[in-house]
């Protein structure tokens, strides 16, 4: 039986924290958000607004956000809202605040570690070991989570109970969560849909049609089920909440951070332009040249995945690339 779980400590004050962090406290819990820039932090506890993630939404005037990392030593729980690449660096301050507390930790961030092709589940098993771990994952919007609008999540854990009690904990009217122990599926969907975010952009931004974007939908499926299988995850994962439901959320909205840079990748601008004028991270950035290693580690056939990297990290030739995905041999489904 794990403690109740009354205080979350939400790490990272990005709009899916935020968003986070506010279900939190509709929940009836206790939520301290901290902020890696302090500017972000004293707007939210002066102005109660979010002003760079979220301009014009207001929020709970409970929400406290802090910038020492040590404020949440204490909390029952964690949850990880920060940007994939500063999970590891994040868990080792962790470490050095947390003293005699086994907090579980909750991840939230989609993405997959770009030096050691790691996903985060074995960042935080590597770096917090004495932390029982979770991951949150699922079609969500972050703005549409703070209007209370109806969103299911996956929540993946190896320890029942522990799932069970999140869930009582984490859920509201208009948040509704579903179980599984298969926390690599719903890492492998949250992380891969970004790439494939980003290659329905490009679609769009060339306007190549619907058609195309569904080819894209389902043809990446087939590669993140691919990879899913390489790594121990279980069909029903891919195909649920955390892998097709936000992978068709994902790519059929220009709101994803992950498609607007697609299109705007397709409709000619280069990418650091792009970026420059961002404020918040696009992980399907860095996740394509991570996700792309980890399949030619496990022999996984993405060629979807491949293409969007060597479009964002090679400054590969957009129609040259699609050209070539479409020249390649014909086969069979499935």
């Amino acid at each position: 039986m794990y403690q109740e779980f009354r205080h979350f400590g939400v790490i990272g004050a990005g709009a899916w924290g935020t968003a986070l962090a506010v279900s939190l406290l509709r929940a009836g819990r206790e939520a301290t958000l901290w902020a890696h820039a302090p500017d972000v932090a004293k707007t939210i506890n002066a102005s109660h607004e979010n002003s760079i993630h979220l301009p014009g939404v207001k929020l709970d005037p409970q929400l406290k956000a802090v910038t020492d990392l040590a404020e949440l030593a204490g909390c029952s729980a964690w949850v990880l809202a920060t940007p994939a690449q500063h999970v590891r660096s994040i868990c080792q301050q962790l470490a050095q605040v947390a003293d005699d507390n086994t907090a579980p930790v909750i991840i939230t961030a989609k993405g997959i570690e770009q030096n050691t092709c790691a996903l985060l589940s074995e960042i935080v098993a590597a770096e917090l070991p004495r932390h029982p771990l979770a991951v949150l994952s699922g079609p969500s919007f972050a703005r549409e989570v703070i209007d209370g609008k109806p969103t299911a999540l996956t929540l993946a854990t190896k320890y029942k109970a522990l799932g069970e009690e999140l869930a009582t904990a984490l859920a509201t009217p208009s948040l509704r969560l579903y179980r599984t122990d298969d926390v690599a599926g719903a890492q492998i969907g949250g992380a891969i849909k970004n790439v494939l975010a980003v290659a329905c952009g490009i679609v769009s931004g060339r306007v190549f049609g619907d058609n195309a974007r569904a080819a894209i939908i389902t043809r990446g499926l087939a590669e993140m089920m691919r990879l899913g299988r390489a790594l121990g995850a279980k069909p029903e994962t891919l195909t649920g909440l955390s892998g097709i439901g936000d992978l068709v959320l994902t790519c059929s909205s220009d709101r994803s951070r992950n498609t607007s840079l697609g299109i705007a990748l397709g409709q000619g601008q280069a990418l650091a332009d792009i970026l420059a004028t961002r404020t918040s991270v696009t992980e399907g950035v860095t996740t394509a040249s991570a996700a792309h290693a980890l399949a030619q580690k496990h022999h996984v056939d993405m060629p979807i995945v491949a293409a969007v990297d060597a479009i964002l990290n090679h400054k590969a030739d957009i129609d040259r690339t699609i050209a070539q995905l479409l020249a390649r041999p014909l086969r069979t489904e499935g």
